[in-house]
């Protein structure tokens, strides 16, 4: 039971810093970092900046942002209000970018590789994942991603 409360304490300091730092790690402020993309005020310019973003959005179960940013081609609309219910249902840890190929400025394609970590059910896990980024519309969009048991 100590790493639950010990997930709540960190999960609640995370809220309350939420202005102050932006959930991703990149030790910018959400303001600075995240906000502006998600909120459509400007594009990512990298697959990781996009990663990032899709990664804060998941800790505020931003699912609008989630579909918005992910390739039509591989949408899953459907699922929606899944993602939604477990993203609210964990408690998240951090962002850590392992590796990136590609995906810069000039690219039209690019890999994230990441580890996304969270509490759920008092168990801590990670999603460890190669993510598929290419441009849609000229943006940044999240298209498919290879998941690493560990």
């Amino acid at each position: 039971m100590q790493i639950i409360a010990l997930c709540k304490k960190q999960s609640e300091k995370f809220r309350a810093a939420m202005n102050k730092l932006c959930p991703c790690g990149s030790n910018l402020s959400y303001h600075e970092c995240c906000e502006m993309i998600i909120n459509a005020k400007k594009e990512a310019s990298t697959c990781e900046e996009l990663m990032r973003s899709r990664y804060t959005a998941f800790t505020t179960a931003n699912v609008e942002y989630l579909v918005r940013s992910h390739h039509t081609k591989t949408r899953q609309l459907k699922e929606i209000r899944n993602i939604k219910k477990w993203a609210e249902s964990v408690q998240w840890m951090g962002l850590v970018i392992l590796n990136t190929q590609a995906g810069e400025v000039t690219d039209d394609m690019g890999y994230v590789e990441f580890r996304a970590l969270y509490a759920e059910g008092g168990q801590m896990q990670q999603i460890h994942e190669k993510s598929l980024f290419e441009r849609e519309n000229q943006k940044w969009v999240y298209v498919s991603g290879v998941h690493f048991q560990e």
